[in-house]
């Protein structure tokens, strides 16, 4: 399966993919009221939760295979990649599970703007599907292949209820990864840690070889979890899950603020569970 989280770069070794799809389950927390960092459970389950797995199942690498009748969500992207300082733009349905991640706007870093632009099929595939090909990011994501591999694991998400959106990261102007924000606790991920409710989740692949290894991935990863705590007043942590094996996207996370919580075991892989708090992102 692709990696819950594959390699960005941490300035050392060769650097492979980011993060990909997680799993689900949500509990009755109210981020307003964390005050610490604590990986507590309380397996009451949100209303928002029940609805979800009535509506559908859902696939091993944390994607929906079946939704309830109308929750279906597409995203129109109105920006060119090419056009440098363009912000995108967005016509999501009423019902948005990820607050609209294509009016995010751009999140800020030293390295330029990124935006956060969600993939168009017939726009973005051959270049998402050229990146995965790439073997240090093949050994990770386990997408390599056909570009019917990349389209049926894209098309699961677009196709989906939106509770995961693949974005191309754009960085002043330049398409330069491939990012896919997901809720955690309505993903399988949410299985094998203790979730909270509006616990976001994301996955990161820098496409270019020339972009890693020299610390782009832990100021992206930084600036995106940020701007998710910005643009998701509900949600009270951003996680990730790297390979274990993936040492250069392990430390990248925790050069990026996040705090290592525990291995978890997870389909394919054993996990580093990552956690950035909201309420520890200014010591951190």
């Amino acid at each position: 399966m692709p990696p819950i989280d594959e390699s960005t770069d941490a300035g050392t070794a060769r650097a492979a993919p980011v993060s990909a799809p997680g799993s689900r389950a949500g509990t009755g927390f109210d981020p307003g009221a964390d005050t610490d960092c604590e990986d507590t459970l309380d397996l009451r389950l949100s209303d928002e939760l029940i609805a979800l797995f009535a509506g559908g199942t859902f696939s091993r690498d944390g994607t929906a295979d079946g939704t309830a009748d109308g929750a279906a969500h597409r995203t129109t992207v109105g920006a060119v990649h090419g056009a440098r300082g363009g912000s995108p733009e967005e016509t999501p349905d009423a019902d948005d599970l990820l607050d609209r991640v294509g009016g995010w706007g751009p999140a800020r870093t030293i390295a330029g703007a990124l935006h956060l632009v969600p993939v168009r099929a017939g726009r973005d595939l051959a270049l998402v599907h050229r990146w995965m090909n790439d073997p240090a990011v093949a050994e990770f994501w386990e997408l390599a292949g056909p570009e019917a591999v990349v389209e049926e694991h894209v098309l699961r998400q677009l196709d989906g209820d939106g509770r995961s959106v693949p974005c191309i990261g754009v960085l002043d102007g330049t398409p330069m990864s491939y990012w896919e924000i997901y809720r955690a606790d309505l993903d399988p991920l949410a299985r094998h840690y203790p979730a909270r409710p509006h616990d976001t989740g994301i996955h990161l692949l820098i496409g270019g070889v020339a972009d890693r290894g020299r610390g782009l991935g832990s100021t992206l990863l930084r600036a995106v979890a940020d701007h998710v705590l910005d643009r998701r007043p509900s949600c009270a942590r951003v996680v990730a899950e790297p390979d274990l094996r993936n040492t250069p996207s392990v430390s990248a996370f925790l050069s990026a603020g996040f705090r290592f919580s525990a291995e978890v075991d997870l389909p394919g892989k054993r996990g580093a569970l990552m956690i950035r708090d909201r309420s520890l992102r200014d010591l951190l």
